[in-house]
């Protein structure tokens, strides 16, 4: 089986947007900016042997807020810009009660059955806590990118930036 880096989109692959003084998803394409080093920290994971996936909520698209056809605007970005493997949507909100909204580990157990990854040897990265919950009920191991407004959340680890956490994925994963 094989090994995966998940990683959250907002906050981790691309910048969040301020909205009302929150932390925000992007719903324009001119809002969506990829983070400083993204490529190159993905591209590290790919030389540790991982398999890339981004895996996102992005539930303004059930709330009406966003163009599904937008977003994967920005997704086709992404697989442009950076060397992953694979993007997975969850597009519903709360009331939808899906199995792939994050805290739910459905996209995570989708790609694991879809793509042979062994989840216990597999890291997600975040920024929230409904990613470090998803993650840890995948069995992953979880690590959280620092930010103002996540400092009550109880990753395995913690780390400053993407960068920084490639550096723990790489110590780590001789363990694993």
């Amino acid at each position: 089986m094989r090994r995966a880096v998940f990683l959250d989109r907002d906050g981790v692959i691309n910048e969040v947007v301020n909205r009302d003084g929150r932390p925000a998803s992007p719903r324009h394409l001119e809002e969506f900016r990829i983070v400083e080093g993204a490529a190159e920290s993905t591209g590290r994971f790919k030389e540790l042997g991982f398999i890339v996936i981004v895996v996102t909520n992005q539930p303004d698209i059930a709330r009406g807020l966003a163009q599904a056809e937008v977003i994967e605007q920005m997704h086709d970005r992404i697989r442009r810009e950076l060397p992953v493997d694979d993007v997975r949507i969850c597009p519903h909100d709360d009331g939808d009660r899906c199995h792939c909204r994050k805290p739910l580990p459905g996209m995570l157990t989708d790609a694991a059955r879809d793509l042979d990854i062994d989840l216990t040897r597999s890291f997600l990265i975040g920024d929230g806590a409904k990613d470090i919950e998803a993650g840890k009920k995948a069995g992953c191991t979880t690590i959280l990118l620092d930010a103002s407004y996540n400092e009550d959340v109880r990753p395995d680890y913690r780390a400053a930036d993407l960068k920084d956490a490639v550096d723990i994925v790489r110590r780590l994963a001789r363990e694993i």
